[in-house]
Order: C-alpha cells, then sequence, then structure tokens
C-alpha cells in the first residue's frame, strides 16, 4: 500500500487527477473510484493504455499491472490526497453551501475575486464528494484564493468536505427547502448546512452571513467575526431597483459613494447572490469599480436564471435544479413580468421524502394564484395532486407537445430539478 506523502510525490510530478477514462488527458493520475453500478478498477488497464502516468486501485486483483499503485481505498485515497495538497497552501479558501444559488454566488465571487487575485474555483457543479477533491488537486502553486463550492442532502456531509478543504472563509447562501428527505426536514436542512460555520467556529474562521433570513442570527452566534449583508441591515446593504428583463442592485451602505449594478441574471432573488459577491470582495479589497464591472460582465450560461431567446419566445431557463423555495421564488417572480402570453413548464422536485406530496400541490397553489396562458407540469409527485393543467410523464413528451404546438410571442418559465431535464424543452 502506498502511503499518502508518496501518493504526493507522485502527483507533484503529474498534477492531474482524472476519474473517468473518457476525460482522461496524457500524463493524468487515473483514480479507481467504484460506484453502485461500475468498478473503476476495471478501466485502470484502458487508463494506462490511454496515457494515464498512473492508476491509483483498490483491487489487489489488479495490482500486477505496471503503473498502478494499491491504496486501502481509492476514494478516500483521493480526498486525503487533496487535503494534504490543500496543506501547502496559505491563502483563504472560501466554503460556500446552501440550498439555493451557491452556484450562481460561486460564480459571482469568482468574478469578483478574479479581478485582483488568482483564483481557483470549483468548476461546473463540481461540488460533490468526488468534485470538492478534484477541485483542490486542480489548484497550482500560484493561486492566491480558492473558492470551493459543497452541496450536500445530508446531515455530516459538509463537515465531512471541511475536514480536509479546511476553509478559512464561509458563506452559506440560505436554507430552503432542498433535500428534505436526506436532511430530515427543515432544521436538519439548517443544521447540515450549519455544520460550515461550525468549523469556522471552532477554527477561527470568517463567515459572510445574510441579515434577511432570521435563522442565520441565531447559526452565527459564536463566530469570530461575521460580515453581514442584506436588504435592510449589514456593511452591504442593497435593494432592487429593476428585475424586468433583468436584476439591477442599487447597493446604497458598503462603499464610497452608492452603486448601481446592472446584472445579466434574471430574476428579483438574485439580489442576494450580488450582494454576498460584493461583500467578499470589500472584505479581500476588490475596488468597488472592479466589483461592479465583474458582477456586470458575468453572463449565465448554466441554466440558471438564464434568458434565451428562441423561435420568437423569450425563455427563462432555470432548469438545473429545484426545490419548494426557489420554485415558489421563481414562479412569483415570472408572474411580475409585465408580459403577454406567460407559459410554465414546471418539472417535479425530487429528494421531498414524506412530504412531496404535500409541497408539489402547494407548487399548484401557487400557480392557481396567476393567470397564465398555459401550464404544463412534467414528472414527479405532479402526477399524484389533483389540478387542472397540461401534465406529461418526462420532458421528451412535454418537448414533443410544444414542438407540435409552438407559437410565437410566448414568455415562457422552463424549472425543475435536474432529473427532470427540463432545458429538452427548449433544445
Amino acid at each position: 500500500m502506498i502511503s499518502i506523502a508518496a501518493l504526493y510525490d507522485l502527483f507533484k510530478q503529474h498534477p492531474s487527477a482524472c476519474t473517468d477514462t473518457r476525460k482522461l488527458q496524457r500524463g493524468d493520475i487515473f483514480f479507481a473510484l467504484k460506484g453502485p453500478n461500475f468498478d473503476g478498477n476495471l478501466f485502470a488497464e484502458k487508463a494506462l493504455q490511454a496515457g494515464a502516468a498512473v492508476a491509483v486501485i483498490d483491487a489487489p486483483a489488479f495490482a500486477h499491472i505496471p503503473g498502478t499503485v494499491l491504496v486501502e481505498d481509492v476514494l478516500t485515497a483521493l480526498q486525503h490526497l487533496a487535503g494534504y495538497h490543500r496543506s501547502q497552501f496559505k491563502i483563504p479558501f472560501i466554503a460556500i453551501t446552501g440550498s439555493n444559488g451557491k452556484t450562481t454566488t460561486k460564480e459571482l465571487v469568482h468574478a469578483v475575486l478574479s479581478a485582483t487575485y488568482k483564483t481557483c474555483t470549483t468548476q461546473g457543479n463540481l461540488n460533490n464528494h468526488i468534485g470538492v477533491p478534484l477541485t483542490l488537486l486542480s489548484m497550482q502553486a500560484d493561486a492566491e484564493m480558492a473558492v470551493i463550492e459543497m452541496g450536500a442532502n445530508h446531515q455530516q456531509e459538509i463537515a465531512g468536505y471541511c475536514a480536509y478543504t479546511n476553509p478559512t472563509h464561509g458563506l452559506i447562501t440560505n436554507c430552503g427547502k432542498a433535500h428534505l428527505e436526506g436532511f430530515g426536514g427543515i432544521e436538519g436542512v439548517r443544521k447540515g448546512k450549519g455544520e460550515l460555520f461550525d468549523h469556522l467556529r471552532m477554527n477561527s474562521g470568517t463567515a459572510f452571513v445574510c441579515s434577511d433570513f432570521d435563522y442565520f442570527h441565531a447559526m452565527a452566534t459564536g463566530l469570530k467575526e461575521v460580515h453581514w449583508y442584506g436588504t435592510a441591515s449589514g456593511e452591504i446593504v442593497g435593494e432592487v431597483i429593476e428585475s424586468e428583463p433583468f436584476l439591477k442592485v442599487q447597493i446604497s451602505k458598503g462603499f464610497e459613494e452608492p452603486m448601481t449594478i446592472a446584472t445579466n441574471l434574471v430574476g428579483s432573488y438574485n439580489i442576494y447572490n450580488v450582494l454576498a459577491a460584493a461583500v467578499v470582495g470589500k472584505q479581500f479589497n476588490v475596488p468597488a469599480a472592479q466589483i461592479k464591472e465583474a458582477i456586470e460582465h458575468y453572463v449565465p450560461t448554466n441554466s440558471r436564471s438564464q434568458l434565451v431567446e428562441q423561435r420568437g419566445n423569450k425563455v427563462i431557463l432555470d432548469a438545473y435544479n429545484a426545490n419548494p423555495t426557489s420554485m415558489a421564488a421563481a414562479i412569483e417572480n415570472f408572474a411580475k413580468l409585465h408580459a403577454e402570453n406567460k407559459m410554465l413548464f414546471i418539472g417535479g422536485m425530487m429528494e421531498m421524502g414524506e412530504d412531496s406530496e404535500k409541497e408539489h400541490a402547494q407548487v399548484i397553489q401557487l400557480i392557481n394564484k396567476f393567470p397564465w396562458k398555459d401550464v404544463i407540469l412534467v414528472g414527479g409527485d405532479f402526477a399524484k395532486v389533483p389540478h387542472p393543467y397540461r401534465y406529461f410523464p418526462n420532458s421528451e413528451e412535454a418537448a414533443a407537445w410544444w414542438k407540435a404546438n409552438e407559437t410565437e410571442g410566448n414568455y415562457l418559465l422552463v424549472k425543475g430539478s435536474r432529473s427532470m431535464k427540463m432545458e429538452k424543452i427548449v433544445e
């Protein structure tokens, strides 16, 4: 068995990690991970033939293959190696988690910090037990900042990431109704996300906290350093001054002069993501003009709060994820827009546990409050609750209906959980 220190020596010679032979680059270290339906050990030889420098395995039966190194457990080795690499850096590590908005917040924080510092940031949505260590291992020696996104759907997951990421700073966007099944209700969500603050509390870390959410005032108790932001109080205070079609924010407190930021984001709920990026930028002395420019130049391309025009229709594509909190915010924001021929394409919400039917029924109640040209519900527990709207079991059938019945001059909101693949509606 190879030690982590010896594995790190190999990593310094070949500083690139890969877990998928389809994405392998010559010179990568291949980590042969196992999952419910695959065993990476079976692909170790293929990875080496494709140019991997080393293949890290945990099945002794493959240890005879030249170029393999044996560990007790590949995933654990990947995480420990990431922690060892992280320990080489004496720079700020900012962890971002939350029920909604964490990826947009991460992207905005990255944009702001990158204006002044060389910043390593989670790519895409690599925010799980594999993505977090891969992000750490992607850090180069000249990095001046690290922004690490952490997703979680059960207790002790954030604590596990913190153990080897060791963040010096942290931000929880919010604690909404997401992954209720795994967390065990809304209090469980707060406890699970709050593991980030627990880590900061024990390690004299710094938190960026939104003052608008009452529950954060208790969650932030005992933190050594807190920088507050919000729409009413804090070091950074701002308000929505326009939200059609894009969000425009006025920051009235926090900088020498009031600052107006015209974003490319759809939805007034994104104000908190903007204010979060501003407060982080201010803490790290990014000039106000550069904060404004960085946020204004950020254009979402990841099906989050994204406005696209297609065949004579406007589409708000917010199909990356959905839970009751984000669903309500998206529908209410869409209802407020001054537009004609508004149509909803709403996909089911996953991981709701025993509350699933009730939460889907509440979405129906919210939809009922507003006039729509048409409402199309797709999959999930919408099949189990009464409603007067069109229903399709999957996005493929919904997309086929839209293709057959599409007209111009409509405004669409497309939203649903990732597994519903709601982006197919407008592909």
